[in-house]
């Protein structure tokens, strides 16, 4: 396994204390790269600015990426831009959230 799936292993245990779906399904993570040294940079995003895990959730993404051997460094960046929106969210994550638009109609008429 590369380096780089696993610190996404390791963003998949961390979960938003609010919903039973890890942040990296959520679709928090914008984006992750892996140099050659492990220094490992994190684009992420919260579900929204208010978020009442603001303070808490990049230190716990950060602190479990930190713990994956063969890293060296983290750079953890949190943007608004673009928004969140649950089209970021897997399938999985929408099905384990109960959200109804993961069938498109078109499949459901047939």
């Amino acid at each position: 396994m590369s380096l780089k799936d696993q610190v996404v292993a390791a963003m998949r245990k961390v979960y938003d204390p609010e919903m039973p779906v890890n942040i990296y399904e959520l679709g928090l993570i914008y984006g992750v790269d892996v140099s050659d040294e492990g220094q490992v940079a994190i684009r992420m995003t919260l579900t929204a600015p208010n978020c009442p895990v603001a303070g808490s959730l990049p230190a716990d993404v950060e602190r479990a990426v930190r713990a994956v051997p063969g890293v060296s460094g983290v750079k953890l960046e949190l943007t608004f831009d673009p928004p969140w929106t649950k089209d970021r969210m897997s399938e999985a994550a929408k099905l384990a959230l109960g959200i109804e638009d993961i069938i498109p109609i078109a499949r459901i008429r047939r």
